[in-house]
């Protein structure tokens, strides 16, 4: 197909399209003549992978290369490729600096790891991050206790668990852009379907019936 066919399937101005050409983010299309060339479903599909890293995953055109980068090595495994986009997506951050709601919130942090024997690094991204959001909220005056995340995490294992196994019965017959495009926007899914679970409870006929007039 030409670039504007390209651009008409995927959504993808020819514009950008060039641009990813030049930053080398899409591999060229066959030349047929001067400055003529046919594209492939695998254009298509390479397209459509980083319209979703840019899009729905709000990733900046460096990480769409690291990612891009990663799929593109055959030599790495699955799993270290699924790594990639696990520090991608979640970035380290910043560790609170050590002051005495910082201290006292890594103890429960520690704590709530120790409860559900999970093997999590000291310097892991997502431990830092977890510290840094108890932080803000103890200092915000929320309920804040680690020990109220324990039913969150014990669901969450759950849904890893869940996306463990169908990574291993697509292992043979999925390919890496595939398996990375899933990854990458699981997250979204299951904040969708969180903000969509909340729409349901505060829907009218899930609300508790009002107390009839006069009931004491």
């Amino acid at each position: 197909m030409r670039i504007s066919e390209l651009s008409r399937q995927t959504g993808v101005p020819v514009a950008t399209i060039k641009f990813y050409l030049r930053e080398r983010l899409l591999a060229p299309g066959r030349a047929t003549g001067r400055n003529q060339a046919q594209y492939d479903d695998s254009h298509r599909r390479r397209l459509q992978l980083i319209k979703a890293c840019t899009g729905i995953g709000q990733l900046d055109l460096s990480s769409v290369r690291t990612l891009l980068s990663a799929v593109d090595d055959d030599r790495l495994p699955m799993p270290d490729l699924l790594g990639v986009v696990n520090r991608v997506l979640h970035r380290p951050s910043h560790r609170p600096e050590d002051c005495p709601d910082a201290i006292r919130t890594d103890a429960d942090v520690a704590a709530l790891i120790a409860r559900l024997d999970w093997r999590i690094d000291p310097g892991s991204p997502g431990r830092t991050r977890l510290l840094e959001v108890l932080t803000a909220m103890r200092r915000l005056g929320c309920d804040s206790s680690a020990d109220n995340f324990a039913p969150f995490a014990e669901a969450v294992e759950s849904l890893v668990r869940r996306e463990a196994e169908l990574q291993t019965a697509d292992r043979d017959h999925t390919d890496r852009s595939a398996a990375v495009a899933r990854a990458l926007l699981l997250d979204e899914a299951l904040s969708a379907l969180r903000q969509m679970a909340h729409e349901h409870r505060l829907s009218p006929r899930c609300r508790p019936p009002a107390p009839a007039p006069g009931a004491g």
